[in-house]
């Protein structure tokens, strides 16, 4: 019986260990690719398009919640 045990606790400890480690790479790769990510981005930086005669948008809650109904009012 104890063997049994002592077998199942290496077991054990071969696999959370495994886990552990393919967590532990997967948090480094993950920090790789960030970096890697954000470095292209200040190579490539995307073309933030104009929109020409656009309004501002709504500040007040007000104007969100007419147009809120004036959207319900015109659906119906």
């Amino acid at each position: 019986m104890n063997e049994i045990l002592s077998e199942g606790l290496v077991m054990m400890c071969i696999g959370m260990g495994t886990v552990l480690l393919f967590l532990c790479t997967l948090i480094i790769a993950m920090n790789v690719m960030s970096v890697c990510v954000a470095k292209l981005n200040e190579w490539f930086p995307e073309a933030v398009p104009a929109q020409a005669g656009a309004k501002p948008v709504a500040t007040s809650n007000d104007d969100a919640i007419a147009v809120a109904i004036a959207a319900a009012v015109a659906c119906k």
